[in-house]
């Protein structure tokens, strides 16, 4: 009896301490996050699970977001995971000016340090129906945005809207930018202002897997490890 009483409490210390551990693998090293909505279309859509490295830009205490040490910082077209303070949640979102540059949006065109992007149209999305002054609302078109030796994929509605267009900023120090993919329904630093470097979480470069919400929660096995970019 005490045998088997000293192999229980053996084993139940094992399963604590990988507990623990895996606990501080997910907060410290590396994890995946839900997407519950449509913010980054086309690039990750409402389901996927993303991985997260958690390693990308710092080392970290676990279970915080103080910095032991700094691996490097995020550059423009990164999706990064931050917690923000200004929305009171953790979002997604890609690093479209870092910090010194000077970024503007006119008609969802973006402009960095006097350089417009550039744009090349590959989706053209169905419309839902037409509003009161003929526009139509629902329909988009993906495109590639390109800009140095980054391209992804953005996706932009047909209906103009007051947030289509910012006037040139300047990204302060120790600050980003950042917008998301589905540029007419993101709640992103035209909303919330600059990201803050301690409030990133880390950088994500694939999808995990994916759940379809709308077909009973099926996986969708084509997504699984597909890359953001």
């Amino acid at each position: 009896m005490k045998t088997f009483v000293v192999k229980t409490a053996k084993e139940n210390l094992s399963f604590i301490v990988f507990i623990v551990l895996m606990c501080v693998f997910r907060s410290a090293v590396a994890d995946w996050n839900d997407v519950p909505t449509g913010s980054m279309k086309p690039t990750i859509v409402e389901g996927d699970r993303i991985f997260i490295n958690k390693m990308a830009y710092d080392v970290r205490v676990p279970f915080t977001h103080i910095s032991m040490k700094k691996v490097a910082d995020p550059s423009f077209g990164e999706v990064i995971i931050f917690d923000s303070k200004a929305s009171d949640k953790r979002l997604v979102k890609r690093v479209i000016g870092v910090p010194g540059d000077v970024v503007a949006m006119i008609d969802n065109t973006l402009i960095i340090n006097g350089e417009p992007l550039n744009y090349k149209a590959i989706v053209q999305g169905k419309a839902i129906n037409d509003n009161s002054d003929g526009a139509i609302v629902g329909a988009y078109t993906d495109y590639v945005e390109s800009y140095q030796e980054k391209q992804y994929r953005v996706r932009k509605s047909a209906v103009k809207r007051d947030f289509d267009s910012f006037s040139p900023v300047t990204v302060p120090e120790g600050h980003y930018l950042v917008l998301g993919d589905n540029r007419d329904n993101s709640a992103d630093s035209r909303f919330i202002g600059f990201v803050p470097r301690e409030e990133i979480v880390g950088r994500s470069e694939s999808v995990a897997f994916s759940l379809n919400y709308d077909n009973y929660y099926l996986p969708r096995v084509e997504r699984f490890f597909s890359s953001l970019d």
